[in-house]
Parts: structure tokens; C-alpha cells; sequence
């Protein structure tokens, strides 16, 4: 009797371990277990998912992230089966990508930015002084009408007053931009830059396209060959080497100073008419649907993006006191910028083939 009762105990207590075990493993699951998304990006987010903090905080949210880069206006082209969620950095290639592949609206958009020229002090000085900027410390604001007429007229440096002092400052005046075809920030630029030479009115037509063509092929043809992102070419000026005048994502400008890099003598110039980059996720699973719902509302991620230099949809105090002590830089209230409509996918992709020539 003993012997029988000595089993049932054993028994019971391997059988109690074994369920704790098993229970152990499941509570450490709930914590650990993560789902895991593929996601084509901008490459301007690529230092956002890249970020062990940000790679945590999505952990502890259950997600594990794993990214591939893309030309926002490319990724209509992609093959994108397999794939939880495309990330444009702007609404008209993602409405496209969303209709190709009978994507329900809404569609999140965690952030934005606006774009922005940078420019070396001497550059901006010089702009200033020719009525082609005003400028206020380290910021200011591009005219568009007075810059589209210095291009249609082919103005050189050489031709603005004040500029003999500055002997990098030479050739004809333009803003580098990115490629228009496949890249977001060239093909805003001449979305804001079209709109502003239609007297406000958006492109939408084959008229509006041809009318404004050979402005839009002076703008892209007198840069040469271009970057598909706008990384590099920031990455150039800031270390003192490219052009004058860059465009960029406002993003770039905000997360360098956040960060407490060295700025040099970075000018920032808000465009009068701008574009913004509406970053746009495009969900092709419940999956990817529920991860860009996080990012547009999760505290901590929000966080995060501005300290990527984003601003986050829908409340600009987190932007706001993030950026307090780099006001002599940027424009928190976007005051004196308009924001200039977009055309459609469709218009601004021959847009861009027209200016590329």
C-alpha cells in the first residue's frame, strides 16, 4: 500500500513539474514570440527600422520588422507578393500601389515632412541679397516664382550681385534634387515647382504637362546625372562637398540636429511652396495593416520618429518640444510655407519621363 502510494505521488509531482514547465514556456512565449513582417520601404526610413531602440520597441509590441529598400516611385513596378506592407513617402504612389492591389482606404500615415533646401551660408546670403530668399539666422524662406525665373532666364552665379567673394559659388543656379522617376523628393519637387509655375493651379492634364515641360527639363537637365535618394546627397553637404542648394526632406535636417551633429553652416530654406511627404503605408496583409495602425499610435514609436526627425500625423507638440532648441533652424508652425497639391500617380510619372528627357 505504501509502495502504490510512494507511485501516485511521483506520479503527481512529475506531473506538476511538466505543467510548470509547459506554463513557463507558454507565459515566456507571450513575451517573446513576435510576429514577423516584410515591409518595402523609402530608403529615407531605413535608419528608423534600423534603430536598436526602435527594433525593441516593436519587439515588445510583438513585431519583428525586416525591410527592403525601394524608390518610392518604383515600387508600383515591384512584385510585391510575399510582402506584408509597402512604405512609399508619399500618398500618390501609395493610392497607386493601394488600387493595383485592391488595397482598402484608409491607409495609415504615421508621419510627414515637409521638404526643405539646404544651403551654405554663402549661398543663402547671396540669394537674399538678389530677392531670391529671406533669410533669419540659420533658416529662411525660397521664393519659387524669383528661383523659377532666375532658371528660366538660365541664371548664373556669376550674374547675382555679391557673389564675387565666393569662388564655389560659380555655374548656373539650381537645386539638386533626385531622380524624379523613381524617387520621392524629385518627383515633389516638381510637383511643388509645376504648381507654382501654373500660378497655383495643380498639373492635371496633357495641357498642363506640356506647358510646363520645358521649365521642368531645365530644372532636372542642368544637374546631370542624379541620386535615386536623397541620402548621399545630404550626407555630401553636410561634410562640405555637392552643391550649393540641395533638397532634402525637412526629416534629415531635424534628426541631425536631434541628434547633436555638427551642422557646419547649414542654411535651411523653406520653399514658399512646398510639398510634403506624406508617409503612407500601404497594408497587403491584416498584418501589415496592423503594424502601420502602431506606428501611427503608439507613444513610444511616435517618440522615435521625431527623434528620426519625422512629424508625427495628427499632433505637432511631440514634434514641437523635441525641436524647441533648434528654432533658429527649423520652422515648427511651417509659417509662410504653402502646401502645394500633388498631381496623380499617373501626371507625375510623365511629368518626370518629360523632364528626364
Amino acid at each position: 500500500m505504501r509502495r502504490i502510494a510512494g507511485i501516485v505521488l511521483a506520479v503527481l509531482l512529475i506531473g506538476g513539474v511538466v505543467a510548470a514547465v509547459v506554463a513557463g514556456r507558454q507565459d515566456g512565449d507571450k513575451g517573446t514570440a513576435t510576429k514577423t513582417v516584410r515591409a518595402v520601404i523609402g530608403s529615407e526610413k531605413a535608419d528608423f527600422f534600423a534603430d536598436p531602440d526602435v527594433v525593441k520597441a516593436l519587439a515588445a509590441k510583438g513585431y519583428t520588422v525586416k525591410t527592403e529598400t525601394s524608390g518610392s516611385w518604383a515600387m508600383e513596378g515591384l512584385d510585391l507578393k510575399g510582402f506584408d506592407l509597402a512604405f512609399p513617402s508619399s500618398q500618390a504612389p501609395a493610392d497607386a500601389i493601394a488600387a493595383k492591389y485592391h488595397v482598402r482606404q484608409p491607409l495609415p500615415r504615421p508621419f510627414y515632412s515637409p521638404l526643405v533646401v539646404v544651403a551654405h551660408r554663402s549661398a543663402a546670403q547671396v540669394l537674399a541679397a538678389n530677392g531670391l530668399t529671406t533669410v533669419d539666422q540659420h533658416r529662411g524662406v525660397l521664393k519659387m516664382s524669383a528661383y523659377l525665373d532666375a532658371a528660366r532666364h538660365d541664371r548664373t552665379w556669376q550674374q547675382l550681385k555679391g557673389s564675387g567673394k565666393y569662388g564655389e559659388l560659380a555655374g548656373t543656379v539650381y537645386i539638386a534634387s533626385t531622380d524624379p522617376e523613381t524617387s520621392n523628393s524629385g518627383a515633389l519637387y516638381l510637383a511643388a515647382a509645376s504648381y507654382v509655375a501654373q500660378g497655383g493651379k495643380v498639373v492635371a492634364s496633357n495641357a498642363d504637362v506640356d506647358r510646363t515641360a520645358p521649365l521642368m527639363r531645365k530644372l532636372i537637365s542642368v544637374q546631370g546625372a542624379q541620386q535615386s535618394s536623397s541620402d548621399a546627397p545630404f550626407r555630401d553637404f553636410v561634410s562640405g562637398a555637392g552643391n550649393p542648394l540641395v533638397l532634402v526632406y525637412e526629416s534629415q535636417v531635424a534628426s541631425l540636429l536631434i541628434g547633436k551633429q555638427d551642422p557646419g553652416d547649414l542654411t535651411v530654406l523653406y520653399p514658399d511652396n512646398t510639398a510634403t511627404s506624406d508617409h503612407t503605408v500601404v497594408p497587403l496583409t491584416q498584418t501589415g495593416r496592423d503594424l502601420g495602425e502602431l506606428l501611427s499610435t503608439d507613444p513610444a514609436l511616435r517618440r522615435l520618429a521625431v527623434r528620426h526627425g519625422f512629424r508625427p500625423q495628427g499632433d505637432a507638440a511631440e514634434f514641437t518640444a523635441a525641436t524647441a532648441p533648434y528654432t533658429s533652424y527649423l520652422n515648427q508652425t511651417l509659417t509662410g510655407v504653402r502646401q502645394a497639391p500633388v498631381p496623380t500617380s499617373a501626371v507625375l510619372h510623365e511629368m518626370a519621363r518629360r523632364a528626364r528627357g
